[in-house]
């Protein structure tokens, strides 16, 4: 039987990787990395919906959403 750690580490594998770049806090690299963000899961959606996943389809462009109010918030 698996221990609950194995389980979530098998869950997590089927996502996509989110890596973080390590930049010296310029706000010009955070806004492309939020827009490849972006782009990335719009990608993703658009993947999903043409496949018939319209579950998958809308978790990814829930995501995507969440990187586009992100580009459009004026504290940034």
């Amino acid at each position: 039987m698996k221990t609950s750690k194995q389980q979530i580490n098998h869950k997590s594998s089927t996502e996509p990787r989110r890596s973080e770049p390590k930049t010296a806090g310029k706000s010009s690299n955070k806004l492309q990395t939020v827009h490849g963000r972006y782009e990335r899961y719009l990608t993703l959606a658009q993947v999903e919906a043409m496949a018939g996943d319209a579950i998958a389809a809308e978790n990814y462009y829930q995501h995507a959403e969440h990187y586009l109010r992100l580009m459009h918030d004026p504290a940034q």
